[in-house]
């Protein structure tokens, strides 16, 4: 059985739903560190995946004591309670949101470039430092057809004006049903911190200008003066089974499975 905590957020709502012997686990706003020993060993679990975070990169900048709770405490005392159990943390591609360089980024070398990044980063040090079989996401922007909230797959589609990416920012972005499809083979990664979503060659730009042509849609999109590349190589878990489609075939398949597009899942 695998433990999910963060169970109504955007990706511990889709592995509940689609992934075989999961189970949601109680919110973890106001845990202490005994009560997340008590629940992890009622749980029964043979796995735990923690997506519980608090990831809105303003409130972190704004209630830092909060996001060190949240994005650090936590998982460490998780870790803490694993015991032997296997551990999955979603970390972030924001850990390399201050790089000298362009990218595309292996996992060696982090730069945070705010208190949330900071934070992940921290994470992924102390969870691995207690439980080295532990294994570290760093996930990209995820989208789907259907969400509690915006994000890129939907902003696209429902766009009733300009739209603004930048032709020199480069980026990953993650179909979430492709998380889900992933679980299992994540769970057999050996511990350490993996690059995670699909990869591109494209700039944002570009994604967004061949997306609109396959939708047939005729949004303005201007081009923009680029933000921070967060562009990462995900060879390192592809070598371990762990293969998401490219940015462009994946924006295709959710479109295809939200059905405004008639293409069959491969």
């Amino acid at each position: 059985m695998i433990l999910v905590t963060g169970a109504n957020g955007f990706v511990g709502a889709k592995l509940t739903a689609c992934c075989p012997d999961t189970v949601a686990c109680p919110s973890l706003r106001d845990t202490t560190e005994e009560q997340m020993r008590r629940l992890v060993a009622e749980s029964g679990a043979d796995a735990i995946v923690h997506t519980a975070a608090i990831a809105d990169i303003g409130v972190c900048e704004a209630h830092p004591d909060d996001s060190y709770r949240a994005n650090v405490l936590l998982p460490v005392w998780l870790a803490k309670a694993a015991k032997g159990k296997k551990l999955i943390c979603f970390s972030s591609d924001q850990v390399y949101g201050g790089m000298p360089d362009e990218g595309p980024y292996t996992e060696e070398t982090v730069c945070p470039a705010n208190v949330y990044a900071a934070h992940k980063w921290e994470m992924e040090q102390r969870v691995l430092e207690i439980a080295p079989d532990a294994v570290m996401l760093r996930a990209e922007w995820m989208y789907d057809y259907v969400a509690p909230k915006p994000n890129y797959f939907l902003n696209v589609v429902n766009a009733a004006s300009t739209l603004r990416f930048s032709s020199r920012q480069y980026r990953g972005i993650t179909y979430v049903q492709e998380v889900a499809d992933n679980l299992q083979a994540v769970l057999h990664l050996p511990g350490g911190s993996y690059n995670f979503g699909s990869e591109t060659t494209l700039p944002m730009f570009e994604i967004t200008k061949q997306f609109l042509r396959l939708l047939g849609k005729d949004t303005p999109l201007e081009d923009i003066p680029p933000a921070h590349n967060l562009w990462m190589d995900c060879e390192k878990a592809a070598r371990h089974g762990v293969r998401f489609r490219t940015v462009e075939d994946a924006l295709r398949q959710c479109a295809a499975d939200s059905g405004l597009l008639d293409a069959p899942r491969p």
